[in-house]
C-alpha cells in the first residue's frame, strides 16, 4: 500500500500557491505541506477568513507523498538526533535555510516508518471537538507506540481528515460478454478472467484480499494454520497479466485487462474521464486507506493554537463536506452523520459512501512484526514465481 501515496493524482493542477499571494511567512504562520488535490481551495479560503489577520497559512502542493516524506527526511538531517532511547525525544532545531512545516500529509501506511525514524512527533488532539467526533477504527489507527505500532496506550501522531478504500475496476463492454459483473473478490478467480487482471503490486493488498476472499482477516496472524494459502495465491496468479503500483489503470483503459485491483482516489478519477470503466466495493470488505495531518519532529514553536484550529477545522461538518465532494476521498466526519444529512451527490455516490454492512468488514492494513513480515513476503515471492 505504500506506493499509493507515491501516485502522481492526475486531478489537474491546483494552484495553490496563488492562495498566498503576498503573504510573507512569519513566526505566527501556518505552515502546511499538503498532497495535491486533497483538500480543495474552498476550504483554504475558508479557513483564512476565520483566523487573526495577522496569522497566515502558507500552502506549498506536492504531487507526490514520496515527496513529502523525502521533506520530513531532509528536515531530520538539518537537525542534531537525540540519543538512542525507548521513549520518544524532541530532536533539537539547527538553523537551516528553508524552513520546516507545521503540518505535512502522510498516509497511514507511512506511519510506522515515521515514527520509528523520529521524522514526526505526537499531537495533542484529545481535548478538540473533532477528535471526539472520530469514528474508534480512525482514532486507532493512529494511537501508537514509539516504534510505530498501533497501541490503545500510545500516543496521537497523526490527524486523520481524507480516507478511501481498495476497488475493483472493470471494462462494461467486456463484461457484456460475458454475461455478468464483478461484486466480490471470489470473482478474481473466475476463469473467464484468466490472464485479464492488472493490480497493484502490492503484498499486502494482495494476499490481504485472498485472505479476505477466504473469510480471513488483512492483518491475519496465524498464516501457518492456513495451508490452502499457498495454492489460492498462486491460481490467483495465473489470472494477473500486469503489476504495477503506478500503472495498473492504463491497461485497463486500453482494454488490455479486463479488471483492475486498485486505490479508491486514483479508480474514481479515472472513471470521471473514461465512461466505459465502472467500479465496486467488494462485498465481503475492503482494505482502507487515510491521509493524515502529521507534525515533522523539527517543529518547536511556543504557540501551537493555529495548528490545532487548522485540524479540528478539517474536521467541522461544512469541510468535510467539501473534502468529501472535491477530492476523491471522504471525510471520516461523514461515518458519523446519518446518511440522510448529507449533500445528494454524497448519498448517490455508493463507492464513497460506503454500505455500512460492507465497511463493517472493512480494515485498516496495519503494520506487523518483522518475522511475519518476512511471512507475507515469502509467500509473495512464491506466488510470482509460480
Amino acid at each position: 500500500m505504500l506506493t499509493r501515496r507515491s501516485f502522481l493524482l492526475g486531478s489537474g493542477t491546483l494552484t495553490l500557491f496563488a492562495l498566498n499571494s503576498g503573504c510573507n511567512p512569519t513566526t505566527s504562520s501556518l505552515r502546511v505541506s499538503l498532497l495535491q488535490g486533497s483538500i480543495p481551495p474552498q476550504l483554504i479560503q475558508q479557513f483564512r477568513q476565520k483566523i487573526a489577520q495577522d496569522n497566515k497559512i502558507v500552502i506549498k502542493p506536492e504531487a507526490q507523498l514520496k515527496d513529502i516524506l523525502t521533506l520530513l527526511q531532509k528536515w531530520q538531517k538539518s537537525v542534531n538526533k537525540p540519543a538512542d532511547s525507548s521513549e520518544w525525544q524532541m530532536p533539537l532545531i539547527n538553523s537551516g535555510k528553508s524552513p520546516v512545516d507545521d503540518l505535512v500529509t502522510l498516509g497511514d501506511a507511512w506511519l510506522e516508518i515515521a515514527i520509528s525514524e523520529k521524522l514526526i512527533q505526537p499531537l495533542s488532539l484529545k481535548q478538540l471537538s473533532g477528535w471526539k467526533n472520530l469514528p474508534p477504527s480512525f482514532a486507532e489507527i493512529v494511537q501508537r507506540d514509539t516504534k510505530g505500532k498501533v497501541s490503545l496506550t500510545g500516543q496521537i501522531w497523526g490527524a486523520p481528515y481524507r480516507w478511501g478504500t481498495t476497488l475493483i475496476a472493470y471494462r462494461q463492454d467486456k463484461f457484456k460478454t460475458l454475461g455478468w459483473e464483478p461484486q466480490d473478490w471470489s470473482d478474481l478467480w473466475r476463469p473467464e478472467l484468466k490472464g485479464r487482471i492488472s493490480m497493484v503490486d502490492q503484498p499486502r493488498e494482495i494476499i490481504g484480499l485472498t485472505l479476505k476472499k477466504m473469510g480471513y482477516s488483512y492483518n491475519t496472524t496465524n498464516l501457518d494454520n492456513i495451508p490452502q494459502l499457498s495454492s489460492e495465491l498462486k491460481s490467483l496468479q495465473q489470472q494477473v497479466k500486469y503489476y504495477s503500483s503506478n500503472h495498473y489503470l492504463q491497461p485497463l483503459i486500453l482494454g488490455d485487462t479486463w479488471l483492475a485491483v486498485g486505490w479508491s482516489n486514483d479508480i474514481l478519477s479515472s472513471l470521471s474521464n473514461n465512461r466505459n470503466l465502472k467500479a465496486i466495493v467488494p462485498l465481503s470488505g475492503t482494505s482502507l486507506w487515510a491521509d493524515l495531518w502529521v507534525k515533522p519532529a523539527m517543529v518547536n514553536r511556543d504557540d501551537t493554537s493555529v495548528i490545532e484550529q487548522w485540524i479540528d477545522f478539517c474536521w467541522q461538518t461544512q469541510p468535510a463536506y467539501l473534502i468529501s465532494l472535491f477530492t476523491k476521498g471522504i471525510s471520516p466526519v461523514i461515518l458519523t452523520q446519518s446518511s440522510e444529512k448529507l449533500p445528494k451527490e454524497l448519498q448517490e455516490n455508493s463507492l464513497l459512501i460506503v454500505n455500512k454492512s460492507i465497511l463493517e468488514k472493512s480494515e485498516f492494513i496495519l503494520p506487523l512484526a518483522a518475522e511475519l513480515a518476512q511471512k507475507y513476503q515469502d509467500l509473495w515471492q512464491e506466488m510470482r514465481l509460480s
